[in-house]
């Protein structure tokens, strides 16, 4: 069970794991930014509690603009700062931002190629009772699509922290998505974070499949791996914490020696992770591929772990899928 660098990921599996939202990991990232880089400024629509630019706002008061319900505005108002020499971070939850107000993204920043970070909170149906209409399914593919717009979705709360201060120091507009749920903290702070660079987070000795993922449901993927060595399955477990650019030199190339994939996403099949990974493989290495996330459909309420049971994104699902392309690759 290897991580990019080599750093044995001891805890992974202990019962007393420790969990912290990677939204979490977005504030502390956010305030130490603040204490770092003057530049830096934070915008909310309403929700600096909900999407932690609550300790930023009160330790920089003049960095700090609350925009109100109006996720226009406040995208609009970033874009400003974004071509003024500021590095505005507009955070909202990913339903509202980028999902109302992503004609003012594409015009105003993509268009524009301003240097404007957009925060998406409370992203996947891990967001849990508050429903279909606050569980943003969509966003990854509306945001890759948009010219000049970089996507990175973190796996857990340190690379989170890592993902939002690495932001900051490329030029641009970006999309970093967020969850809600507390999850598994599988990196450690000696992890190496590059954004654009995939790296593997499980390795088998013998694997004959990979399992290329991203954000916290990465946690499942590691356990369907463990499980899988019991029926002698081997796998790869790649952090695919990038989606555009995506890493498509390491994906080709794991393709390539292993001839399957798998694709775990807590989002829409259609035109996110699974969607780029597909793409990438039709274009440099044809391989079987099965995709795990939402199958066209919306969530609904109810508790975290049930929806992931229920809509088929938990490590029995990623343990079927493994088992089904690994009969298509004979």
């Amino acid at each position: 069970m290897l991580s990019a660098d080599n750093h044995i990921l001891e805890n992974t599996f202990a019962s007393d794991v420790e969990m912290k939202p990677t939204r979490d990991g977005f504030g502390t990232g956010l305030l130490q930014l603040g204490e770092t880089n003057p530049d830096v400024v934070a915008l909310s629509a309403d929700l600096k509690e909900s999407t932690r630019c609550e300790a930023f706002a009160a330790k920089y008061p003049s960095r700090f603009f609350e925009c109100g319900v109006a996720e226009q505005n406040m995208i609009t108002i970033a874009a400003g700062l974004g071509v003024s020499n500021k590095i505005p971070f507009a955070a909202s939850y990913a339903v509202f931002s980028p999902g109302r107000n992503w004609e003012q993204i594409r015009t105003t920043i993509a268009y524009n190629d301003a240097n404007v970070k957009i925060a998406g909170h409370h992203a996947g149906i891990s967001t849990g009772p508050d429903g279909a209409t606050h569980q943003a399914i969509e966003d990854i593919a509306t945001m890759r699509a948009m010219p000049n717009m970089k996507v990175i979705v973190p796996v857990d709360f340190i690379e989170a922290h890592k993902a939002t201060v690495a932001a900051s120091h490329i030029w641009g507009p970006m999309y970093l998505r967020f969850t809600r749920e507390k999850s598994s903290i599988i990196t450690t702070e000696q992890t190496n974070f590059v954004p654009g660079k995939a790296y593997e987070l499980w390795e088998s000795k013998k694997p004959q499949v990979v399992i290329i993922g991203c954000g916290p449901i990465l946690y499942q993927a590691l356990l369907a791996a463990q499980e899988l060595e019991k029926e002698k399955i081997g796998t790869v477990v790649l952090n695919s914490h990038t989606i555009k650019p995506l890493d498509e030199k390491k994906i080709a190339a794991l393709a390539k020696k292993y001839g399957a994939v798998v694709t775990v996403e807590e989002h829409s099949i259609i035109g996110g992770l699974g969607g780029a990974v597909a793409e990438c493989l039709a274009k440099h290495q044809p391989t079987p591929i099965e995709f795990v996330g939402m199958h066209d459909i919306f969530g609904e309420s109810g508790k975290p772990a049930e929806l992931l049971k229920k809509y088929k994104l938990d490590k029995d699902a990623i343990k079927d899928a493994v088992r089904k392309v690994i009969e298509r690759k004979k």
